[in-house]
């Protein structure tokens, strides 16, 4: 499901060039996904695309407070991608209800674990889907340019 979310994203999402999800259907199989991938990968992002749309309140989203693990959290998302998270929502690119968000898909995906460049997939099409692609490449670039950050 994760290869098929990711071929969606590259070939749709970061353009925002949506065809109706038939086309796209389409498209993947004929691309050699197989039908129940191509199901849960929609399902995946159509619940994504419905937490994005969830108010958010500035009272909870911003508020200073722990975030204790669940074990099964800790279980399948691996160290360095929670670090990654952490550092997102210290850096206020993401919001603690923004985090849980990811975290909750990264939970949803197949798989007993969940690695940094998943992590950073999840979040870029969360970020992608609520139209701050230039928040998300700055940390990209920020944090994984051997260079350093890049003036643009």
């Amino acid at each position: 499901m994760f290869e098929v979310l990711v071929f969606m994203f590259e070939n749709y999402f970061s353009n925002h060039a949506l065809p109706e999800e038939n086309v796209i259907e389409q498209e993947l199989a004929a691309a050699g996904f197989e039908e129940s991938a191509i199901t849960n990968a929609f399902n995946w992002y159509n619940q994504l695309k419905s937490m994005m749309q969830q108010p958010i309140t500035t009272q909870t989203a911003y508020l200073q407070c722990s975030r204790m693990f669940a074990e099964a959290e800790l279980d399948k998302i691996d160290t360095e991608s929670l670090g990654f998270l952490l550092f997102l929502e210290q850096a206020k690119v993401i919001n603690s209800g923004e985090r849980d968000m990811i975290m909750d898909r990264a939970m949803a995906l197949n798989g007993k674990t969940v690695n940094l460049e998943q992590t950073r997939w999840i979040t870029m099409m969360a970020m992608w889907s609520d139209g701050r692609e230039k928040d998300y490449l700055f940390v990209e670039d920020a944090v994984f340019n051997p260079r350093g950050l890049t003036i643009h």
